[in-house]
């Protein structure tokens, strides 16, 4: 109910104030009592007309020394006509309303006259909207006490007194100003006590609210405008609401000092809540999808929620999609399987997977369910005629949100690129406000983001998967023991949020007991880094079989990725970033004790020695594969039995802002620290050099050397002569049953008879013999030639040819290898104990 003029009248101050709010293009957006009473013109013949045709003559405000252009106070004198058509000579008092850019949204017009003038050097008038309801409070200098003068709610009969009637200025879409309307209702339309201020109730009840009077002070110190802002919490369970006061000097027309300060409160929540929910949305950009892990991703929607805008929320995904399976285009079947991924809420209370459903599944009238099957966003409350069936039903979440007072709910699909992945439930308990419809948007924005971090993790993790597979199948899982050394490997994909590399390694055992160790890189990540590293890992074994010298053999794998390079760019294939790898070769010679190596831009190998020095291994670089064109160049390295080498990729020891020698000195201290188990001395290095995610994958290869002795291998040189090839047969008898190997002695006479024969018929002096034993039987016949023998199947009536066949037949295998003064062609058999 409106006060009357008696209950508005406070220590003798006058309460009929006229006073109208301009907008800045001249049209009269408010009429008060006091104006009506002074002009005769009822509110609704003034609103909405221009200020020009109160103006005595009509004219332009500006004519008439309204500036109604600057965003600043003024106070002139005018002529303005009353409704019976006589003059009225008035002091008007001009008062910007500024909006966020400091710029005028408004302006508010006091007039004085006659005696009212004397009054205002005491008087300041504040004005305010809250829809239709105005209040108007005077302020004294004087006395420093706040006053309130009248007021008049929604839908009832202005006071006579006092009240001001309109539009908020600006129009429609401007900030609403509400004003000191919270402070008067009920038993609080008294004025307030010396030393009150109206605002407190405006702000919580804060009487001792010192910032906003820190404002009023500094106004009236500087003469200049401020603008405060109250802010009410974010938490949908907050009943405050949000103010802008905007506050200027008042000053005494006659004198020019400031009298007051006049402040204007707007109920800004409509626009400080949109403002929060765009923040909210803003910072889900950065808040949600930080990793490529689904989980996370939805935890993260949850803690962004709660309790900013829900009280609860629970993220269920399909059970295709936690399973990496790929869900079925369009809307989910409202019975679909689901699981529950992430769940919050603002009291703790934690909630079991089993408040789905014991079958996984919403029941078709609930929310979630309702949302799985349209694909939009179900909005429902108590007003829902669905709502309270669901809530009766018990199951299906419908008992937690019964028990805890649920009574607004939005379920939201996770959808993206026309998938449905999941649904989000957002619920509000007793205490908040119901969600509205400018909710939903909010609520479909965060789920998107979600759904699609929730989608990129997916892919990402079914590709990842996919591509380990392929790589882990590529990779070798064991070698086979070997006479010349000791192994152990570790292979570390990528730490999470990126994809697997191309890293590989290998062992690849070689004639005379000779061993290749391969370490290599491919340039990229993903499939086809991994594809790529599967045709290089299938190439340098081809060539290693070949017995090609270390610096060779990456000449022809240099030549092999520049054709699939080439190949590529000629069936226009996607650039998917693999132009080259890094490889570094060794062979290892358990005889000599000889390790040759040859790097392709690799990183190089560390050694540890038997007397405990660790060291890197100097080599010269050479050019990645795939650049063409450049030599590779072999170093030798003669090392004793027992040494250790590490042969690694570059992840193990490079680290971002960490120069890479670094990373060799700490590999270096890891490797003196070695333990007799190659797989401890592992465990040791990559605790030692690597965090907890790598950022690279990892490939590690340690090789523990060991070494022939002489009772293990017998040699002999041979004369290019006919005649010595019986005596190269007794020779190597006699060597058997020395090493009990009688059993081996016929096949073996036979081999050493057709390879000593064709070396001195087909080949250049010196001539050699050398016998192995290990867990095979190895016979080794060189010569200074480099033409290597063909086999071949005689017919029937051929006298010659047969040799190489039989030897074929009898032996485990044969082949060539070249060497630096011509060829060895040997022959390995199987030893009876085997």
């Amino acid at each position: 109910m409106a006060t009357s003029p008696t209950e508005t009248r406070h220590s003798g101050w006058s309460t009929d104030v006229p006073t109208a709010i301009i907008s800045v293009g001249g049209m009269v957006t408010g009429w008060s009592e006091g104006a009506r009473q002074l002009l005769g013109y009822d509110a609704p013949e003034v609103v909405g007309h221009p200020v020009s045709d109160l103006l005595i003559n009509r004219e332009s405000p500006e004519a008439a020394g309204l500036r109604l252009i600057e965003a600043r106070e003024w106070s002139g004198t005018a002529a303005l006509r009353h409704r019976d058509g006589h003059r009225v000579d008035l002091t008007l008092h001009l008062q910007p309303s500024l909006g966020g850019d400091g710029t005028a949204r408004a302006f508010v017009v006091t007039g004085t006259a006659g005696a009212a003038e004397a009054e205002y050097d005491r008087l300041m008038v504040e004005w305010a909207f809250a829809q239709s309801s105005v209040a108007l409070s005077t302020y004294s200098t004087a006395s420093r006490t706040w006053q309130l003068n009248a007021v008049a709610h929604e839908g009832e009969q202005p006071s006579p007194a006092g009240r001001v009637t309109g539009r908020p200025a600006g129009g429609e879409g401007t900030r609403t100003a509400a004003g000191h309307v919270g402070a008067v209702e009920d038993g609080q339309r008294q004025a307030a006590e010396a030393g009150t201020w109206p605002y407190a109730d405006l702000l919580g009840g804060d009487r001792a609210d010192e910032e906003f009077l820190r404002c009023v002070r500094r106004v009236a110190e500087e003469s200049q405008p401020m603008r405060y802002e109250h802010l009410a919490p974010a938490a949908p369970s907050a009943q405050g609401r949000s103010w802008t006061i905007d506050m200027w000097p008042v000053r005494n027309p006659g004198t020019g000092r400031v009298a007051g300060v006049g402040a204007a409160a707007f109920d800004s929540s409509e626009q400080v809540a949109a403002r929060q929910r765009l923040a909210l949305l803003n910072e889900s950009g950065t808040r949600i999808g930080t990793t490529l892990n689904v989980t996370r991703t939805v935890r993260e929607l949850a803690s962004l929620a709660v309790p900013r805008f829900a009280d609860s929320v629970s993220v269920d995904l399909l059970d295709s999609v936690t399973r990496g399976k790929e869900p079925s285009p369009g809307p989910a079947d409202a019975a679909v399987a689901l699981r529950r991924v992430a769940h919050r809420s603002a009291d703790g209370v934690p909630e079991a997977d089993t408040e789905i459903g014991e079958d996984g599944t919403y029941p078709p009238l609930s929310p979630p369910a309702r949302a799985l099957a349209s694909g939009r966003t179900v909005l429902c409350g108590a007003e829902d005629p669905d709502f309270p069936r669901w809530a009766a039903a018990g199951t299906g979440g419908s008992a937690r949100a019964a028990e805890r007072g649920f009574h607004s709910i939005m379920a939201t699909p996770l959808r993206a690129r026309g998938l449905t992945l999941g649904v989000a439930v957002f619920a509000r308990a007793e205490g908040s406000k119901p969600y509205e419809q400018d909710d939903l948007i909010l609520a479909e924005g965060l789920a998107s983001r979600a759904a699609g971090s929730v989608d990129n993790a997916r892919r990402f993790s079914r590709e990842r998967a996919n591509a380990l597979t392929l790589q882990r199948a590529l990779l070798p899982r064991h070698f086979p023991k070997q006479a010349a050394v000791e192994v152990a490997h570790r292979y570390l994909p990528i730490g999470g949020g990126a994809e697997v590399g191309g890293d590989w390694f290998d062992v690849v055992p070689l004639s005379g007991t000779r061993v290749a160790l391969v370490v290599g890189d491919v340039v990229g990540h993903g499939i086809h880094a991994s594809a790529a590293m599967g045709r290089l890992r299938t190439a340098v074994r081809t060539l290693a079989g070949v017995d090609l010298p270390p610096d060779e053999l990456l000449t022809h794998l240099d030549e092999l990725v520049t054709h699939l390079t080439s190949d590529s760019y000629v069936r226009n294939e996607p650039d998917t970033g693999e132009v080259g790898a890094t490889c570094l070769y060794a062979v290892y010679d358990p005889v000599s004790r000889i390790c040759t190596l040859a790097s392709a831009g690799h990183v190089p190998p560390t050694v540890l020695l038997p007397d405990g020095t660790a060291r890197v291994v100097r080599l010269a670089p050479g050019p990645l594969l795939g650049v063409g064109g450049l030599p590779f160049e072999s170093t030798e390295l003669e090392l004793p039995e027992g040494s250790l080498l590490s042969f690694y990729t570059d992840g193990l020891i490079e680290a971002r802002g960490q120069d890479l020698g670094v990373g060799l000195e700490r590999l270096r201290g890891a490797l003196a620290s070695a333990v007799p188990s190659l797989d401890g001395t592992c465990d040791i290095i990559l605790r030692a050099l690597l965090p907890e995610s790598p950022a690279d994958d990892v490939a590690l290869l340690l090789v523990r050397t060991r070494a022939l002795h002489t009772d293990q291998v017998a040699a002999w040189s041979l004369p290019s002569d006919p005649a010595i090839v019986a005596d190269a047969r007794a020779q190597a008898s006699r060597q058997l049953a020395i090493w009990g190997l009688d059993d081996a002695a016929s096949v073996t006479e036979l081999v050493v008879s057709e390879l000593v024969t064709n070396a001195i018929r087909y080949g250049d002096a010196p001539i050699g013999l050398r016998l192995i034993r290990d867990r095979t039987l190895i016979c080794e016949v060189s010569d200074a030639s480099s033409t290597s023998p063909h086999l071949r199947h005689a017919r029937t009536y051929d006298e010659g040819g047969r040799g190489l066949d039989m030897v074929t037949q009898l032996t485990q295998g044969w082949g060539t290898r070249q060497t630096p003064t011509g060829k060895t062609i040997w022959a390995e058999q199987r030893l009876p104990a085997d």
